[in-house]
């Protein structure tokens, strides 16, 4: 009779340890695979419609800050073409500035402006 303590290990830990043994394949460093089971992934209905909601709710956000940067492009895109109509207007009054005179010009600019007034 020995002095030694036999401790016993745990079920779980003999199993994981447990050789397998050669694969006939010879990949031995793949991953054991487990049986396919298709239905094994499968949530129930309130999970399911929960998950809608959350994808729902992800969607209208990134449609929401779509939509905003679209309008800050939009808007750019028009400060950007009433600064070029206004810089050809301008250029196109000093034109006619050299060969009429300065009222006559100013009058014709108030005359457009009225024009444009009424067109939109």
């Amino acid at each position: 009779m020995s002095t030694e303590i036999f401790t016993p290990v745990p079920a779980a830990q003999t199993v994981a340890a447990a050789p397998q043994g050669m694969r006939k394949n010879g990949k031995q460093w793949h991953e054991p695979k487990s049986a396919f089971r298709p239905k094994a992934g499968n949530s129930s209905y309130e999970k399911r419609q929960e998950e809608r909601k959350a994808m729902a709710a992800v969607k209208a956000k990134e449609k929401e800050m779509k939509d905003e940067k679209e309008a800050e492009r939009q808007r750019r895109i028009t400060d950007l073409r009433e600064k070029r109509t206004a810089k050809e207007e301008k250029a196109r009054y000093e034109k006619m500035a050299e060969t009429m005179h300065k009222k006559r010009v100013e009058r014709l600019k108030r005359k457009e402006k009225r024009n444009k007034m009424l067109k939109s």
